[in-house]
């Protein structure tokens, strides 16, 4: 991107606003903090929001800048590979448009689209990329920003060519060239340059070229700190200096949610588990299977294969030696999807060889025994994956042990292997119209998580009609088919009354948005006695949806809850909750809220205007908290339970008013918020402690505070003036609220000098 792409950001911001698209211009300055600190469900939604606005009011340049984000957003941390493959030749190509070509931004399109195909599959389409990268800077200096993002694009994709030494020497001179303009290389670029010295050999030029980028300025500031660090592991350890990359590898729980960076961190934990200093545990290889299964989601196709060779050494170094053989297995069915396979399927045979090599496990007793000794083991210390070893001779042809075996497998993350050798058992060796309840839900489960949909129509087919409406209600609730899901669970409930049949059915009408049918559904559960604790919950929840309040009094002595006697609303005070609403922008807020009763809160604190609530608004909760009430008395005092927000009951009618200034004096702001709670109008501070004004006279930065006040039906915006006005009218520095004094008709003209002068 060119230097002014940032003052062309702030200069289209101004304009939206002075357009009246102040939504627009507030999303248009998020999007690439979104993208960057991992905001993704509101860059979700966000971004394509604002490309389409553009398209509309006809700015393709704002239209770039939005999807550019959004898909750097998706091909960076995410790693997104063939599934974004197309929308980023698309940018490409749109980028390339007369009207479009000339924009700061453009240059990137071409950087985003390597980085799809590098996720892909980085050897395969390293030709591509380097055609396509050479001829994007051969039209960009070192002046611009773009320069730094393409030339480590470029490294990477000499290395993945195979040509460690040419990225080493395009990499200094790429510094070289920016140190000539007059600039600083990029973190990034520091970083690929460590890369490309440790492919050619050179790793403790590789140490040393990441101690001379550790002050530089990243691209991306926020996933520095585990970057380097993990980038600092690998070299160290390829070093053979183990503990100190030990220590400098980045903990599980915080590469976990960052999916680019997880191929170099098995590759890392192998040399390290290596030496015997990294736990290799079953739950290694648990996660790293699971890693493997997102990867196939998003088309990550040499990642997979990196990932399942190291999983499957890893294996062998437990002594997992089925994990290792269905992983070489696994290993060299993605060869047909990567385009430069050279030497991969040389990789496969060693992993297969040193399988070969190893010895399995001795079972712990005698196999006609080995049913019983798992059902004795301890659940908190047993290892799954050497019982599924163990299992693997009896599965099959015993069904105790086929039935332990599948579904252990599954959990380990090979639910296509359970579900072939439980399928076997149960529907090719034998009737399924015979086996039991159990084996059937079992089947069903591993079947819909293996994806094999075919075979579970097949079994529902087979099976007896209760049975088989119930198999294809799981199938349809699994792949969010509500309709189905309702007419198979009413079918089965039809056929035979089930518990299983009830929920789903209530739940998939729910979904439908019918909250009376849902409970009608249910209800029998709580008048019979079958349904459990969850169900008189449920049942609670959807009755109070649709202001059952006798329902919801009949459940709540169910559980022995203390509701006051009589008819009608339930509307006590109980305790302060917090509730977690969905945002327009596809993120979540956190909103404070009185309890009012089983399934009910009042909300308590003023919201921004576009929000679908506000303070006063009556919610429905989802009464199972959302995080566990802390053991410590101390904590449990300060501690105040979030519970997710189900639906609105009845809206209070507030209206929000935003307030900004300077802050007041200790005593004026103690003043103000009195007045406010003598009138019951709710006031909430949005503004932190960083946030600040400019004094008019002096230019100095003065402590500043903004926020919103709410005011009920039954009070107008021309009273909330008058109280503002009365209350700050002695304050050393003005308080403005500019959309106030519009709607009034008030002195708006004082109200946006103060905005102006204040820099509010």
């Amino acid at each position: 991107m060119d230097v002014d792409i940032w003052a062309w950001v702030g200069g289209t911001q101004r304009e939206l606003h002075e357009a009246g698209n102040t939504g627009l211009a507030m999303a248009l300055g998020d999007v690439p903090g979104q993208a960057l600190e991992g905001r993704y469900a509101q860059l979700d939604v966000v971004a394509p929001a604002v490309a389409q606005h553009a398209e509309s009011l006809g700015q393709p340049w704002l239209e770039l800048f939005a999807r550019y984000w959004h898909l750097l957003g998706r091909v960076g941390d995410r790693a997104n590979g063939a599934v974004a493959l197309e929308d980023a030749a698309s940018l490409v190509e749109f980028a390339q448009r007369d009207d479009v070509r000339d924009c700061p931004a453009a240059p990137g399109a071409v950087e985003v689209l390597a980085m799809a195909q590098a996720n892909t599959d980085g050897p395969g389409f390293a030709g591509t990329r380097l055609a396509a990268l050479g001829a994007a800077l051969d039209g960009v200096g070192p002046d611009s920003l773009a320069f730094s993002g393409l030339a480590t694009q470029y490294v990477l994709a000499l290395i993945d060519a195979g040509q460690a030494g040419e990225a080493v020497a395009y990499a200094e001179a790429a510094v070289e060239r920016l140190r000539g303009a007059g600039r600083e290389a990029g973190w990034e670029l520091g970083a690929a340059s460590a890369r490309a010295l440790l492919g050619a050999g050179r790793a403790d030029d590789a140490l040393a070229a990441l101690d001379a980028s550790a002050g530089l300025k990243p691209d991306d500031p926020v996933a520095k700190g585990r970057r380097e660090a993990l980038l600092r592991s690998l070299v160290l350890a390829t070093l053979g200096r183990t503990e100190e990359a030990v220590d400098a590898l980045p903990d599980l729980d915080v590469v976990g949610d960052h999916p680019r960076e997880w191929v170099e961190w098995g590759r890392t934990v192998r040399l390290l588990a290596s030496s015997g200093s990294i736990a290799n545990t079953w739950q290694l290889g648990r996660i790293l299977r699971q890693w493997i299964t997102y990867f196939e989601t998003i088309g990550g196709h040499r990642a997979r294969f990196e990932l399942a060779l190291t999983a499957g050494h890893l294996a062998v170094a437990r002594q997992g030696l089925w994990q290792a053989r269905l992983l070489a297995l696994y290993a060299e069915g993605v060869l047909a999807d990567l385009t430069s396979t050279e030497g991969l399927a040389e990789r496969v045979a060693e992993l297969r060889a040193a399988v070969e090599r190893a010895s399995e496990l001795p079972a712990p007793g005698p196999t006609d025994e080995l049913v019983a000794y798992f059902d004795a083991a301890d659940g908190r210390t047993a290892d799954p994956e050497r019982w599924v070893g163990w299992l693997w001779p009896l599965s099959g042809t015993d069904l105790e042990a086929t039935r332990r075996h599948t579904t252990t497998l599954g959990f380990l993350g090979y639910a296509a292997t359970g579900a072939d050798l439980y399928w076997k058992t149960l529907a090719e060796d034998a009737d399924p119209a015979q086996a039991g309840e159990e084996d059937i839900s079992y089947l069903t489960g591993l079947l819909i998580e293996a994806g094999q949909d075919e075979r579970v129509e097949e079994l529902a087919a087979r099976l007896p009609a209760a049975a088989g409406h119930l198999a294809r209600a799981r199938l349809h609730r699994a792949r969010e088919r509500w309709e189905e899901t309702a007419a198979e669970a009413e079918a089965a409930v039809a056929a035979e009354p089930s518990l299983e049949g009830r929920r789903l059915w209530s739940g998939a009408v729910q979904q439908l948005g019918d909250n009376a049918k849902a409970a009608e559904i249910i209800r029998p559960l709580l008048d019979s006695g079958e349904g459990e604790e969850e169900d008189v919950w449920r049942l609670i929840v959807l009755s109070t949806a649709v202001e059952d309040w006798a329902t919801v009094r009949v459940a709540a002595a169910k559980l022995g809850m203390p509701i006051e006697p009589g008819e009608g609303p339930i509307e006590e005070e109980w305790h302060l909750i917090r509730t977690i609403l969905p945002a327009p922008d596809g993120s979540q807020r956190e909103v404070l809220a009185v309890r009012t009763g089983p399934a009910t809160a009042r909300l308590a604190i003023p919201q921004p205007r576009g929000m679908e609530y506000n303070a006063g608004d009556v919610v429905v909760i989802d009464p199972r908290p959302l995080e566990p009430i802390p053991e410590d008395p101390k904590e449990r005092e300060s501690f105040v339970v979030p519970f997710a927000g189900v639906t609105m009951l009845r809206p209070g009618g507030y209206t929000s008013w935003f307030f900004d200034g300077a802050a007041p004096s200790e005593e004026e702001w103690t003043e103000f918020n009195e007045v406010l709670a003598e009138r019951g109008w709710p006031m909430w501070v949005y503004s932190d402690e960083n946030y600040r004004v400019t004094h008019p006279a002096t230019g100095e930065q003065l402590p500043g505070v903004f926020g919103w006040i709410a005011i009920p039906p039954g009070s107008r915006p021309a009273e909330l003036d008058a109280v503002l006005d009365d209350v700050t009218e002695q304050w050393s520095h003005p308080l403005a609220w500019l959309d106030l004094a519009r709607e009034v008709g008030i002195e708006a003209e004082r109200h946006e000098r103060i905005s102006k002068e204040y820099g509010l």
